[in-house]
């Protein structure tokens, strides 16, 4: 097995992520904690051999002076064939494994099994997770939090296990020449981590609201880039271009605030780290003037100083990164990790292929609010049944389909499919026997092929065009071409599927639903983005789709639903009138004075209720 695969990157996680900053770490680091403790085993033993080069060093200084230049080389060969196999082998060996494991194992493998929970975590959250947040912003907390855990891992093997082991060794080496001498290094180490504790926690707080202004800007700049159209018909090229302006204009001030803290952090650790080299090397040579100590001693005690006073700036820019990065954690932490308010029961049950007999038994849902939604709706659609959903804006149409989905919980009563209560279900395999197009089509920037197998991704290249067939989109499939060339079913779509008109997309929708093949079947005005003639066509290939399946169909022109088994007239959250479209018209309720009004010239139910 290679080394890259020491660790397994894409291991799932065990439980929900901790809300707490070591915690969270240990939770999405468990399963490599072997491994990076040997790599900083190896980067410890990197740093001890860096203590050892100036032991030897001494050594050969004391081994000269004490036999002069004559005799120097015959009698010292051995000492000077160590000297020459410590430096040439064995010190570039260990700092070679040392790299490694760092740049080979830890730096390419914690990012993507950082990320790959935290994102798995995040698909889990309802859609009122996404609903509340920028997309950009959630996607750029990712991304942040999980290169920043990498990050403090790699650092921490990488520097802060050397440097101990340093110290370590340091502490060691200057024993051997005087107990004064390790004395004075440790009073400087007390006085160099007060100095660390003082500044750190400065440093963290900054980090964490510099990061979580670069996601706001982040936010800001794909959210415009998502509506460029809406700005461009609107002529605010400005007012973005002054919102992003706001954003960076913050991000800025924090970015003084941090780079502030981080000036005065070098300027105060340069300055401690100048007084050591004072201190070890002034002892030692007081230790010498005395006779108590080498000149190899001088030599030792000198390289080891300097090395630490040099490796005193670099540590303090990686603590600094370190606790910047553990802010940035932190500040992800804070929009990632929120509990999933939607989970499926622990005793959930896969629902098979549904029958399709949907119950809203006395059902309510407000969204946590004292009105809108839906108000004690009880209903019953039997398997086979074509339901249509006429009502205006706001009269609870399309809370009462996200209940269905169980894209939320009722507040009161329950929704059954096939007798059983959808909270008891697994939400994966509701959602499999249902399939939706809507009248906001959603499309990945992938290829039309792509998008149309999302609803069977296991389906033949025959199943899609046969399924784009009958949705009338095969062929302007055909015809279409991307920027890089592609064309056909492999060409690139855009960005929620920019590239194409709205009735192409509607199109692509109603193939995928036709792949789909779900029992349910919810229409949210599928063809709302059609041409006339367009329409009639897939109006025509919807009879097919239908077919022995349950069939809820929200429609604003009456004309579309008219065929249905059953017609339900929603107002403030309550069912007030259903029947056939004869039984509706007869009884010359409110569903007759919408068709009344659209027969009349008016276009849009929603105009009929004003």
């Amino acid at each position: 097995m290679h080394i890259s695969n020491l660790i397994d990157a894409f291991q799932p996680a065990a439980g929900p992520p901790p809300r707490k900053l070591w915690g969270f770490i240990a939770w999405a680091l468990r399963g490599s904690w072997p491994v990076l403790v040997a790599a900083a085993i190896l980067s410890a033993l990197a740093g001890v051999l860096e203590v050892l080069s100036a032991v030897v060093l001494g050594q050969v200084i004391d081994a000269a002076l004490a036999s002069g230049p004559g005799q120097f080389f015959s009698d010292n060969w051995l000492i000077l064939l160590g000297f020459a196999v410590f430096f040439v082998a064995l010190r570039p060996l260990s700092f070679g494994l040392a790299a490694a494991a760092n740049n080979i194992v830890v730096g390419p493998n914690v990012t993507p099994l950082v990320l790959s929970r935290i994102n798995r975590w995040t698909l889990g959250q309802p859609v009122t997770f996404f609903d509340n947040d920028f997309s950009g912003r959630i996607a750029q907390k990712q991304m942040q939090t999980a290169r920043a855990v990498t990050d403090v891992a790699s650092e921490f093997i990488n520097t802060v296990a050397f440097a101990g082991a340093s110290l370590v060794g340091s502490v060691v080496l200057l024993l051997s020449i005087n107990p004064w001498v390790a004395a004075s290094l440790a009073v400087w180490l007390v006085g160099y981590l007060s100095l660390i504790r003082l500044f750190l926690p400065a440093v963290r707080k900054r980090a964490a609201a510099q990061a979580s202004a670069r996601a706001m800007v982040t936010g800001q700049v794909v959210d415009t880039m998502t509506n460029i159209k809406t700005v461009k018909l609107f002529a605010h090229d400005r007012f973005e271009d002054r919102a992003a302006l706001n954003a960076m204009a913050t991000f800025r001030g924090r970015a003084i605030e941090f780079g502030t803290v981080q000036a005065w952090f070098r300027l105060s650790l340069m300055a401690v780290a100048g007084i050591l080299p004072v201190l070890l090397i002034g002892g030692t040579l007081i230790l010498w003037s005395r006779g108590t100590a080498s000149a190899g001693d001088i030599a030792a005690a000198g390289a080891v100083s300097i090395r630490i006073a040099q490796m005193t700036g670099w540590v303090s820019f990686v603590l600094m990164s370190i606790y910047a990065n553990l802010g940035e954690v932190e500040d992800g932490i804070k929009t990632l990790t929120p509990p999933h308010s939607l989970t499926d029961a622990v005793d959930a049950r896969e629902l098979g292929r549904a029958q399709g007999d949907i119950r809203f038994e006395d059902v309510s849902f407000a969204y946590g609010r004292n009105a809108g939604g839906i108000d004690k709706i009880s209903l019953h659609i039997k398997p086979g049944e074509k339901i249509g959903i006429v009502g205006a804006s706001g009269a609870g149409k399309s809370t009462f389909v996200a209940l269905l989905l169980r894209l939320y919980d009722t507040e009161g009563g329950r929704v059954t499919i096939d007798g059983q209560d959808l909270r008891g279900l697994t939400q994966e395999s509701l959602r499999r026997n249902i399939a939706m197009v809507t009248q906001e089509t959603a499309m990945f920037n992938r290829s039309a092929l792509d998008n149309i197998r999302y609803g069977k991704p296991d389906a033949t290249m025959d199943d899609v065009i046969a399924a784009a067939r009958a949705a009338e989109a095969h062929e302007f499939i055909g015809d279409l071409e991307d920027h890089s060339g592609r064309k056909g079913y492999e060409a690139h779509l855009g960005e929620r599927g920019v590239r194409l008109s709205g009735g192409q997309r509607q199109r692509i929708a109603l193939a995928r639903a036709f792949l789909k093949d779900a029992p349910v079947l919810v229409l949210d005005e599928a063809t709302s983005a059609l041409d006339s003639e367009v329409e009639a066509a897939v109006q025509s290939a919807l009879g097919p789709l239908m077919r022995g399946k349950t069939v809820l169909a929200i429609a604003h022109r009456l004309s579309t639903i008219s065929e249905m088994d059953r017609i339900i007239v929603l107002d403030a959250g309550r069912i007030v009138e259903q029947g056939t479209h004869s039984e509706l018209l007869e009884a010359n309720g409110r569903y007759a004075r919408y068709w009344t009004r659209q027969s009349g010239g008016f276009i849009d139910v929603k105009e009929a209720a004003e």
